[in-house]
């Protein structure tokens, strides 16, 4: 390949990438909403290893904050490999809060959900490529 041309599809790769992460992470900042009570139960466990804040809201407005920080980062070239580790780090959490699909009766609703999860999990695969591509440009 072209090097003009892999530097112009990583730079593409990760526009599109971070750009979703920083989209979606200002969202969940700004209105965390109904995202509280359905991370609760992974946050109690995390609380368990990890010292966090007491109050969930804080926590689900952090990683959020993550999200978007990071993912700016990717998007806009700035340690893009940092930028990667941090919304690997943010989504695996976010995934088992947001997408516990082995915890629901419906069918329906459980497919939904697991379609949602194996989504986050191609997600972080393509993180983790940015991760080995690290700061090629």
């Amino acid at each position: 390949m072209h090097p003009a041309t892999a530097t112009g599809l990583r730079i593409g790769a990760r526009i599109l990438t971070g750009s979703t992460y920083a989209i979606l992470g200002a969202d969940a900042f700004r209105t965390p909403g109904g995202r509280v009570a359905q991370a609760g139960s992974t946050i109690a466990a995390l609380r368990r290893v990890v010292p966090m804040p007491a109050d969930d809201e804080v926590v689900v407005k952090a990683n959020a904050a993550v999200q978007t920080l990071a993912g700016a980062a990717l998007a806009f070239g700035v340690v893009p490999r940092v930028a990667a580790i941090a919304l690997v780090a943010s989504l695996v959490p976010t995934t088992i809060a947001g997408h516990g699909f082995w915890a629901i009766e419906d069918p329906a609703a459980r497919k939904l959900q697991r379609v949602q999860f194996h989504k986050n999990l191609a997600m972080i695969g393509g993180l983790l490529f940015a991760v080995l591509d690290g700061g090629r440009r």
